[in-house]
């Protein structure tokens, strides 16, 4: 990953998820204490991974979007902030943060995914994002709630086979 960064806040630095960046994808969604409240098995194989970061490259071609790797100022990988299409003809994405554990509690998460939700009402035009974690992730659901996303009830979320709360961020505030 070159540090040609295409979107900055303070601390963080936007990339694009290359095939070259197989390393970093292992690395991330390779780490139990990430992957444990991504899928019902709790980890994934190397070539779920590979999968993983192929779904992003090819999201980022047809949609223009993606959980875009992220890294410090300096270079450091942290994970991976973004979005994936929803409802794409209605304008309305989901948003999305994994982060390495060694990097958690650091407000990374917000930050990227500030930037992120600026990015996505002020350059994409959406009308709203949606976002969910895991129920036992009570953690990111705080990160959503400091973002400003409202609870709209829970959602069956088939990777982890459990219903997941569920959470909306409209463009002018409001939930309705």
């Amino acid at each position: 990953m070159s540090m040609n960064f295409w979107m900055r806040s303070e601390r963080v630095g936007f990339g694009r998820w290359s095939a070259a960046d197989e390393p970093l994808a292992q690395r991330l969604w390779g780490e139990e204490e990430v992957t444990r409240y991504l899928c019902a098995s709790g980890r994934f194989t190397q070539e779920e991974i590979r999968g993983r970061l192929k779904a992003e490259m090819d999201g980022y071609l047809r949609y223009g979007v993606q959980y875009w790797p992220i890294f410090s100022p300096a270079g450091e990988f942290l994970g991976c902030c973004g979005l994936r299409p929803r409802d794409f003809e209605q304008n309305i994405y989901e948003l999305g943060f994994h982060i390495l554990e060694e990097q958690w509690g650091k407000g990374y998460a917000t930050e990227a995914a500030r930037a992120v939700i600026a990015h996505a009402f002020m350059n994409l035009g959406a009308k709203e994002l949606f976002a969910g974690h895991h129920p036992d992730n009570e953690r990111s659901g705080h990160v959503l709630r400091k973002l400003g996303f409202k609870p709209v009830g829970d959602e069956w979320y088939p990777p982890t086979g459990r219903m997941h709360p569920s959470y909306r961020l409209c463009v002018d505030g409001e939930t309705d």
